[in-house]
């Protein structure tokens, strides 16, 4: 039953994760991306040593598009402080 209500949970932020993944104009706050980061990969610690697999995995994916929203993220205000003053920035 704990590795299915886990598995239930951490489905759940995958298709959150992936819905903001295939959102292209969405830039994730620094603190969103931090807690989500920290949040998923203690999920995976505690589904592996609890030997529950399957959530282990689902929160590795939910990681992984973490990861790439952070760098969506990094790129965005790296973009954001470069421009002149007063010009608008795309998320791309």
């Amino acid at each position: 039953m704990v590795s299915f209500l886990l598995s239930v949970t951490f489905a759940c932020g995958v298709v959150i994760a992936v819905a903001h993944v295939i959102n292209a104009r969405f830039i994730a706050p620094v603190y969103d991306v931090v807690a989500n980061l920290v949040a998923f990969v203690s999920a995976v610690a505690a589904s592996v040593m609890l030997g529950h697999w399957i959530p282990a995995g689902l929160s590795s994916l939910a990681v992984v598009c973490w990861l790439g929203l952070a760098r969506r993220t990094w790129r965005a205000l790296r973009n954001r402080d470069a421009a002149p003053a007063g010009e608008r920035v795309s998320a791309h």
